[in-house]
């Protein structure tokens, strides 16, 4: 009888599709994801060395995309498009839309997955319209992560727009660090 337990066991382990199966991480997987958000919020702000530092934190055809009520708006897939996403489409980093934004990603969720890790987290902006003290929720990143040989890095990352959001504010004071 436990011979045919033990086979039965064994037969049903291996119909589990291998999609089906978690993969785990381990904490400083965790850790590591963590800081690779966070240092995504440094280098939007910053703008640093004219987006590329934004664009490393993507794996070589990462994409971001912006998204508004279920369809995307934009896509920026890859280096140079990526670095031009951190620049808020203008040529250097001096005029980004969001100068004086401070970018705050609380309460991130990472969840494993076959191919790395997904995320959540929200995106709250301090700053807005030129106010030190404005906070504004602008929804949230759905993010897509795969550990490299350089660590992890985003394969995607998705700003989702707060529902019924039609835009978000932007920023008023030129950076003149850059």
């Amino acid at each position: 009888m436990r011979s045919v337990t033990r086979g039965l066991l064994f037969v049903l382990a291996a119909a589990v599709p291998v999609a089906a199966q978690q993969a785990t991480l381990t904490p400083q997987d965790y850790l590591d994801i963590q800081q690779l958000v966070s240092k995504y919020a440094y280098a939007i702000d910053e703008c640093t060395n004219k987006g590329y530092d934004y664009a490393d934190l993507y794996v070589a055809d990462g994409a971001f995309l912006t998204s508004r009520n279920g369809k995307i708006l934009n896509r920026f897939e890859g280096r140079e498009r990526l670095a031009e996403a951190a620049r808020g489409g203008m040529p250097d980093c001096k005029d980004v839309p969001w100068a004086g934004i401070v970018h705050m990603l609380v309460n991130h969720v990472i969840e494993p997955a076959q191919a790395g890790a997904t995320g959540k987290v929200y995106l709250i902006a301090i700053g807005v319209d030129g106010e030190p003290g404005k906070v504004e929720a602008q929804g949230r990143y759905e993010d897509v992560y795969v550990k490299t040989a350089n660590g992890w890095r985003f394969k995607s990352r998705t700003h989702v727009l707060a529902a019924g959001q039609q835009e978000v504010s932007r920023g008023s004071k030129p950076n003149p660090s850059k």
